[in-house]
């Protein structure tokens, strides 16, 4: 059964939050604002909030600096997950994994279908990891927002969380390139 393992310290991270969005700024950003007090309330640290339109290059270009930045452990992004012409969120964010993480996807939506029913089916939630940095791709609203915090990502991102998490397995996220640099030598 999962549980906190007291004996262990917490570890804080550093999480950086994007809204994608045409509309939103972030005095109104109500999802990018559930995220970044939730992070905050657990420990971590909110490393960068940005909001980026709904287009590939924009999106990329603030993940990749992200990706790059030592400072940053863990991005999260919130909108854009929909199958409207102007959600683009996976199709950016996809392509720079370098290990997607199918089992994000799939307990959000369990979690998302026991809120929502099948309306659940209309997000297209990812996961992935890329530059030893943890992406999450949510949908765009506060409740969804909650759901894959409060469900999910509270409990990996927490050192304490057993059987396991996410942030055990973080020094090792990077050996393939390791790895790469060696068998070159």
């Amino acid at each position: 059964m999962p549980r906190l393992d007291d004996t262990r310290p917490f570890i804080p991270l550093n999480i950086a939050v994007l809204t994608v969005s045409d509309t939103r700024k972030l005095e109104e950003d109500r999802s990018g604002n559930t995220l970044a007090e939730r992070l905050e309330k657990a420990g971590h640290r909110l490393a960068d909030r940005k909001i980026a339109t709904d287009d590939v290059p924009a999106i990329q270009k603030i993940a990749k600096s992200w990706i790059a930045d030592p400072g940053v452990d863990v991005i999260i992004s919130t909108g854009g997950t929909g199958f409207t012409g102007r959600d683009v969120t996976p199709e950016a964010m996809e392509p720079l994994f370098e290990k997607r993480m199918d089992g994000f996807s799939e307990v959000f939506h369990r979690i998302s279908y026991d809120k929502i029913g099948t309306s659940t089916i209309q997000s297209r939630a990812t996961g992935g990891v890329a530059g030893a940095t943890y992406i999450f791709v949510l949908p765009g609203s506060p409740g969804a927002c909650k759901d894959a915090w409060d469900g999910i990502l509270k409990w990996q991102l927490d050192y304490r969380h057993m059987p396991c998490n996410f942030v055990e397995i973080m020094p090792r996220l990077d050996e393939h390139l390791k790895r790469g640099k060696l068998q070159e030598v």
